[in-house]
């Protein structure tokens, strides 16, 4: 088969629709559903990041598409009991490492998860496909799939759940094309290969990178690469805690996706974890709650009338004091950037949410004012020389 018709594309009224290729064949078998125009994009560009994440580091990887961007990614490591409580997976026994990679990407920012296109880098096993039955989600892309692991995916969305299997030997044309009004973009396609030799160009006072650092730089580094830029990205211990996707300025990118890294690490205070949910409530109304309960607009849900709709008992407000003194815990922070940081209040902004190691390309007029901030909080910073900017 070498294209598939479409429903419709970007919107309903933008028909005919279809994609296709113009040698050989389509690279994928849809095993159940009808996918469309945007899940396709989604799937696709989700394909390429975790094959990358996966031949970068050596481990099962995950991202969580929406609307051509990661909401999340990660690779399979372990999570601890809190993890697993506010990701909502420890009554799900014990996960494999393509569940525990899944958990994190969705789980790193649950609102921009919603409704996801999942790709995963290796054959989607049981564990996982029992994680991915109970959210909702528009459809996923792997290598393959368990037979169990398939039926259980077949039975989501009343047996409508898009099931993508893509060749992983796929290799695409070096040069790729698109169309805007009619005209005829190319360019060679980005195969740069992100590694470690990225990383050797430390230009702080600081040089020490650690090795587990160096992972959590190059999965930041090949989550931008498929981000719709402006963007940056947080990352700690294997998974991109914020993303901050498609701003028109650098600042904005970090502190959109620093607030989403901050909101991360507070869905972990004493305060969160200590929520009692009223036992009818659903897994997206839960997620919505928390998200306004730790945000400037608490009294939303703590109001007279609201709370008891939520909660079995009503939550003391999380002051701002408190949030201070649990952000300050979060360390250990690693970013990436698509391009460079022009002025220090970037450093200064992702120094609030602890960022201690920093990779973006370098070059701009203002480095030595960059580097000079990164120095104020002992921060190393790598110049990797490259742009990865992604449209």
């Amino acid at each position: 088969m070498n294209e598939m018709q479409l429903k419709y594309g970007c919107n309903p009224n933008q028909k005919p629709s279809r994609v296709y290729v113009e040698n050989g064949e389509l690279p994928i078998e849809v095993l159940n559903g009808k996918p469309g125009y945007i899940n396709l994009l989604d799937a696709f560009n989700g394909w390429q990041l975790v094959k990358e994440l996966k031949k970068a580091t050596g481990l099962c990887a995950a991202t969580s598409f929406k609307h051509v961007s990661p909401a999340g990614a990660a690779v399979g490591q372990p999570l601890s009991d809190t993890l697993k409580k506010i990701y909502w997976v420890d009554d799900l026994g014990e996960l494999s490492p393509l569940a525990c990679a899944y958990a994190r990407a969705r789980g790193a920012d649950r609102m921009s998860s919603y409704g996801d296109f999942i790709a995963l880098s290796d054959i989607c096993d049981v564990s996982t496909a029992k994680m991915i039955q109970r959210e909702v989600s528009d459809g996923i892309i792997a290598p393959g799939y368990e037979p169990e692991a398939l039926e259980i995916l077949k039975s989501k969305r009343k047996g409508t759940y898009n099931i993508i299997k893509i060749d992983g030997n796929y290799t695409p044309d070096p040069i790729e094309r698109k169309q805007v009004f009619g005209i005829t973009f190319e360019q060679g396609r980005n195969e740069l290969d992100i590694n470690n030799a990225l990383l050797e160009n430390i230009v702080t006072d600081n040089k020490e990178i650690p090795e587990d650092k160096k992972r959590d730089l190059l999965i930041s580094l090949i989550t931008l690469k498929y981000t719709q830029s402006n963007s940056v990205c947080y990352v700690k211990d294997g998974q991109a805690i914020g993303i901050g996707a498609g701003q028109q300025s650098r600042i904005h990118c970090t502190r959109l996706a620093g607030q989403k890294a901050d909101n991360w690490w507070l869905r972990q205070s004493p305060q969160v974890l200590g929520l009692e949910f009223v036992d009818s409530i659903r897994r997206a109304d839960r997620d919505n709650a928390i998200d306004v309960y730790i945000s400037d607009e608490y009294m939303d849900v703590l109001a007279e009338g609201e709370w008891q709709k939520i909660f079995k008992t009503k939550p003391p407000v999380f002051t701002v004091d408190e949030k201070k003194a649990w952000l300050s815990k979060n360390t250990d922070v690693s970013l990436g950037s698509d391009a460079f940081f022009p002025f220090g209040d970037n450093i200064e902004r992702a120094h609030k949410s602890g960022v201690e190691y920093i990779a973006q390309p370098g070059g701009s007029i203002r480095d030595d004012n960059v580097i000079e901030t990164c120095n104020k909080y002992n921060i190393a910073m790598a110049f990797t020389g490259i742009r990865l900017f992604h449209h």
